[in-house]
C-alpha cells in the first residue's frame, strides 16, 4: 500500500466541514484519482489538517497526485505545506 500524506495550513472548521460535505455526497474519489481510502486529520487549535490518500500502488498513487496537484485551491482544506508520498512498511491496529 502506498499512502500520499498532504499537510495544510490556514484551515478553518468551516472549510473541513465544507470539504466533508462534497466528500460525502460524491460517488468516490474525483475523476483519475485510484485511491482504495482516505482519512482527513484537523487541528482546530492550530489550524492545520493532514489529508492521508491511499493507494494499491506506486503507479496509482503518482496518477491520483497528478490530478490532486492540478486542483483549484478552492476544493482543498487550506494552504498546502507539503506533501509526503509514503509506501507502508508496517501497520498495527489494536
Amino acid at each position: 500500500m502506498y499512502v500520499r500524506v498532504v499537510r495544510f495550513t490556514d484551515v478553518s472548521a468551516e472549510r473541513v466541514e465544507e470539504l466533508l460535505a462534497r466528500i460525502r455526497e460524491s460517488d468516490g474519489p474525483p475523476p483519475g484519482v485510484p485511491s482504495t481510502g482516505l482519512t482527513i486529520l484537523f487541528d482546530d487549535s492550530q489550524g492545520t489538517a493532514v489529508v492521508l490518500q491511499q493507494f494499491a500502488t506506486a503507479e496509482d498513487m503518482d496518477a491520483g497526485a497528478k490530478v490532486m496537484a492540478a486542483m483549484d485551491p478552492s476544493q482543498t482544506p487550506g494552504t498546502r505545506a507539503s506533501v509526503d508520498v509514503c509506501e507502508v512498511k508496517l501497520e498495527l491496529s489494536a
